[in-house]
């Protein structure tokens, strides 16, 4: 089976897919090697370790080149964080999705968000495109994923929490009919709303791990499909960073790093794999 055919069904095996978010291929190749099925990239953190804003504010053509080198570094099913496709028009939409098509990768996240604007795009505007998305990937004979994200939760205006609820479910089935493959109702932490999610929109669902969220037997038990860490690692593995350092500015430390089990042999392992 093709890596995206292997992705799809990752999400419906029965088992709850926690998928981790790297930025770069040593993260890709660390998580590879400890026996996960497939990789998710964060759009945050990849603008972050490059020195840019969330938001599409990282350069196309170096989204690009930085998908490319993590998908050819793993031998597994790697998805990305698209935002909004880095597409003001359908027709440049168009032209990058089959530049990102070309990059190796198996899924993708598309979200109905207006970057710098805090409003959604409109149920049938967001339809038109991901049925665009899907036409493209037929033609380039791509079983591409598309998890297809809203952001009611963190745009949804004045909206009552119930009519952001049924907004919610309202756009994950006009999504699904437009040809996409997964739901990811953004900041959605509340365990019986995300089970209200699950029952009535037939696809599979994916939700942040964000403090509040119920946990993994729940989830397992409400039969939630993905669970995505977002930035998360990349936080971790600066929090770790930014303590050592705090301890070696005044003169502690010292041991932890001496006897850092992740040494350069290690790394070294991981990079001939």
């Amino acid at each position: 089976m093709d890596k995206a055919t292997i992705f799809k069904e990752l999400h419906h095996n029965g088992k709850l897919l926690v998928l981790p978010n790297v930025w770069d291929p040593l993260s890709a190749l660390l998580l590879e090697s400890l026996g996960y099925k497939a990789l998710a990239t964060a759009s945050a953190s990849i603008a972050y370790s490059n020195g840019y804003h969330d938001g599409e504010n990282m350069p196309f053509e170096e989204v690009i080149h930085m998908l490319t080198k993590i998908v050819n570094s793993v031998n597994i099913p790697v998805t990305a964080d698209i935002e909004s496709g880095y597409a003001t028009t359908n027709s440049d939409l168009k032209e990058n999705i089959k530049k990102l098509i070309d990059t190796g990768i198996s899924g993708i996240n598309f979200e109905d968000s207006k970057h710098n604007k805090a409003e959604l795009v409109s149920i049938e505007e967001q339809g038109e495109k991901i049925s665009l998305i899907r036409k493209i990937a037929d033609q380039k004979n791509s079983k591409l994923f598309i998890n297809a994200r809203s952001d009611v939760y963190l745009k949804g205006g004045n909206l009552t929490e119930e009519e952001k609820l049924e907004e919610t479910i309202r756009r994950g089935n006009g999504y699904k009919d437009a040809g996409a493959d997964g739901f990811y109702p953004m900041i959605l932490k509340d365990g019986s709303k995300i089970e209200r999610v699950i029952s009535e929109v037939n696809l599979p669902i994916n939700i942040l791990l964000l403090s509040g969220i119920p946990d993994f037997d729940e989830l397992q038990k409400m039969k939630l499909a993905r669970l995505s860490l977002g930035p998360g690692f990349l936080k971790i593995a600066l929090k770790a960073m930014k303590d050592l350092g705090e301890k070696l500015l005044n003169y502690e430390g010292m041991e932890e790093v001496k006897n850092n089990p992740v040494t350069g042999d290690y790394l070294n392992s991981l990079l001939k794999n």
